[in-house]
């Protein structure tokens, strides 16, 4: 196979440091809209005590805090100090199983189930900052400082084995927090649905039926709606308490089940529709409205599964196989797709972002990261950055300079002084110098490039999912 990310491993490798506060070189002129803090988590740690670490998953979760403010944009990065991050380094060792990791003598979180690592997402939700890895409660971190505070249960409403997601849709214009989580009983598979007012009080927890145990990592919301896209992707859980396998290890891929749109009300969380949508998979969902009369779920839809391709580090996504953005138009009373809009991009995007000022409302622009050598055999990387237009069907590209990688869920900010502008903002890492900046694009002139470069004092792994608070330091 071609090496078509080559020296992608260094991004692997790095020996972070953790800073506060840290000021940042700036090349180029920062939007003056941006106000406020960027945060971005991700893996970041992937060996202790000589276990190299297999999957993406499995690295240790690091928040950083890009702050713009009086005094220019600075930087805090900070590891989540979670169960396991804190039993480990006390020990000195490994002690917790991982997504695609065992070893000999490793643990499960009591007994049945993996201890986060609280690598995925980082969001507001009213005075908290909330830290979210796959299938765990978050941890509440200090906003400015990112000092973690400890698990948060919502006041105890519910518990540490509670099903939860990391990818929490928060509505901007009521402050409720929603979510999902999955049950993976083989007889009795559930979905879990939880609706959260502002101030934290439990709304709601809906539990409705699967057809399998199936690994779900994203779900959307919109005006009227909840809608989870369930692939086929499906969980084994005896080969996980029974066997000693990893999560990985215990998932099969079986497209004759079939992918399927559970469709709930988000006022009650009880379903309302439940459709075939074709054998496809999705990871990330995009957003979801109501127009017309019909519901409107955008998705990126794969071939076959994703998480096969986050491994082993650093030789990720060999695979020929591509992706695509797809607009789903849903008939809900008649429990049927009545379109379907597959776009023309296919260079494998993933982490989609649009302004969360839209989220479950209707939109025109979303924004998403693709890898220019879709469909070539060899391991691959991030090295483009995408803006989508539904309207047209059309894209707009910027591609990455040779040994450049794009890092995460590109971050959209927009500026509310001028409706229909904003800016962008994505990790960039430069392999060959092995130096980590932040670029900032007009979010509506991407193949322009950079506006402004922020070049961090030493360099930090490829993250994942961001958000944006408006509060100014």
């Amino acid at each position: 196979m071609d090496d078509l990310a080559p020296l992608i491993e260094r991004a692997f490798t790095i020996d972070v440091v953790e800073r506060s506060r840290a000021a940042l070189a700036v090349e180029g002129a920062i939007p003056a809209h941006l106000q406020g803090t960027c945060y971005f988590n991700g893996p970041a740690r992937f060996e202790r005590a000589g276990l190299r670490y297999r999957h993406w998953l499995d690295g240790d979760g690091m928040v950083c805090a890009l702050a713009f403010g009086p005094d220019g944009p600075r930087l805090t990065n900070r590891f989540v100090r979670s169960e396991k991050f804190t039993r480990e380094d006390a020990a000195g060792r490994p002690i917790f199983r991982t997504f695609g990791t065992a070893f000999a003598g490793d643990a499960l979180k009591r007994g049945v189930g993996l201890e986060s690592p609280v690598n995925v997402s980082a969001y507001r939700f009213g005075a908290a900052l909330l830290a979210f890895g796959e299938q765990g409660l978050p941890w509440e971190l200090d906003a400015d400082t990112l000092e973690t505070r400890g698990v948060y249960t919502f006041a105890r409403q519910i518990n540490e084995l509670t099903p939860f997601s990391a990818h929490p849709k928060v509505d901007h214009r009521t402050g409720e927090l929603f979510n999902f989580g999955v049950s993976f009983s083989a007889s009795t598979p559930l979905i879990n649905l939880f609706r959260f007012r502002e101030d934290g009080t439990l709304v709601y927890r809906k539990r409705l039926h699967l057809p399998y145990p199936a690994s779900t990592h994203d779900f959307a919301i919109s005006e009227r709606h909840i809608v989870v896209y369930v692939s086929p992707l499906v969980l084994r859980m005896e080969a996980l308490l029974q066997e000693g396998a990893t999560v990985m290890d215990a998932l099969s891929w079986t497209p004759e089940l079939g992918s399927h749109l559970i469709v709930a009300d988000r006022d009650t969380g009880e379903e309302v529709a439940r459709l075939d949508v074709g054998r496809n998979y999705c990871l990330h969902m995009v957003n979801a409205f109501e127009r017309d009369g019909r519901l409107v779920v955008d998705v990126v839809e794969y071939d076959k599964p994703l998480y096969p391709e986050y491994q082993v580090i650093p030789n990720l996504f060999s695979d020929t196989f591509r992706g695509r953005p797809v607009r789903l138009t849903i008939d809900v009373g008649a429990r049927a797709v009545v379109a379907r809009t597959q776009l023309a991009y296919a260079n494998s995007p993933d982490f989609p972002a649009h302004d969360p000022d839209v989220t479950g409302l209707p939109y025109d622009h979303f924004w998403m990261l693709g890898m220019s050598r879709a469909g070539r055999a060899g391991r691959k990387f991030f090295d483009e950055i995408v803006r989508i237009d539904w309207p047209t069907g059309s894209s707009e590209v910027f591609q990455a300079p040779p040994l450049h990688y794009f890092g995460g869920e590109p971050l959209y900010v927009p500026d509310r002084s001028h409706p229909g502008g904003g800016a962008v903002i994505c990790q960039l890492f430069d392999a060959e110098r092995e130096r980590s900046s932040f670029v900032v694009f007009d979010a509506f002139r991407l193949s322009a490039g950079p506006v402004a470069t922020l070049r961090l004092p030493s360099p930090i792994p490829l993250l994942f999912h961001s958000s944006f608070s408006r509060r100014a330091e």
